[in-house]
């Protein structure tokens, strides 16, 4: 499990950084959406992948603290996946604007000149 979320947050972190080096405003969108993606999974992972642990310390058990997952990672990546969407959502809209009013959807606004 621990090689598949690694190479997950790999490829995710670099097709993240690609789009973001693209001169497409959608296409850095798309890659600042990736590597928020990479980040939450990093975050998640490092809150110890278990199955079947409990996520509350009981009184009676709390000497056996190996045995609970970590509530705040999933807490943390929580609160960044709504936070991300709501990012995308405000990028999209100055992104449509941007484009109305250059006419042209390339990052710094001129369109093929070299």
């Amino acid at each position: 499990m621990e090689l598949i979320i690694s190479l997950a947050i790999g490829v995710l972190g670099g097709s993240g950084i690609w789009l973001l080096l693209r001169p497409r405003t959608f296409q850095v969108i798309m890659g600042i959406s990736l590597l928020s993606y990479a980040v939450n999974l990093f975050i998640f992972s490092m809150g110890r992948l278990s199955v079947d642990q409990l996520p509350i310390l009981r009184a009676s058990r709390a000497s056996e603290i190996a045995e609970y997952a970590d509530p705040l990672p999933q807490a943390l990546v929580l609160t960044a996946i709504v936070i991300g969407f709501a990012m995308t959502a405000l990028f999209l809209v100055v992104l449509l604007a941007s484009r109305g009013f250059s006419g042209t959807d390339h990052v710094d606004g001129r369109e093929g000149e070299d």
